[in-house]
């Protein structure tokens, strides 16, 4: 940004900083100053500060499929098979780069300003929920919720009080 006063120009610097441990966890900054690096590391102290963390399946992708909005961006973020690789543009490459997801297939529809791409794809990432805590909220083993184990647990319920009887 540069702005003209009766000296000469001014200039001022914006910076959109993303950081992530690459284990779930990510977060972005902006920062603003006359200099860049002083302009750089507002942005990463904001970025450290607002955090979130994610659940991934497997250490390499989402749980399950997500949309998020902000402004007038729109990103759908899916889970993707093994050796798919990050499939996504621009800013939102960086976001799943530091969050350490290896395999993501991703859509940014409205908008290119990585602002709210970035922003609507934290909208999608914090809707994520993992199997582990959707089965504790419930009461429940995550077997059931998944489906898996041969009968579900109702069932089985009613089938042992069926012999009991």
């Amino acid at each position: 940004m540069s702005k003209t006063v009766k000296g000469g120009k001014r200039f001022g610097f914006a910076a959109l900083v993303v950081v992530g441990d690459g284990k779930g966890r990510s977060g972005f900054g902006h920062g603003k100053a006359r200099e860049v690096p002083e302009a750089i590391s507002k942005a990463t102290a904001a970025a450290k500060k607002a955090m979130i963390r994610v659940p991934l399946r497997d250490g390499r992708t989402l749980h399950h499929d997500g949309k998020g909005h902000f402004g007038a961006g729109k990103v759908t973020v899916r889970s993707a098979p093994s050796g798919t690789g990050i499939i996504a543009g621009g800013p939102m490459r960086a976001v799943f780069e530091t969050l350490g997801v290896a395999d993501v297939v991703t859509k940014s529809v409205g908008t290119s300003n990585p602002y709210n791409m970035i922003r609507a794809t934290f909208e999608a990432l914090k809707e994520q929920t993992s199997p582990r805590s959707v089965a504790q909220r419930r009461g429940k083993k995550v077997a059931d919720l998944l489906g898996r184990g041969g009968m579900a647990s109702a069932e089985a319920d009613a089938t042992a009080e069926a012999i009991v009887e």
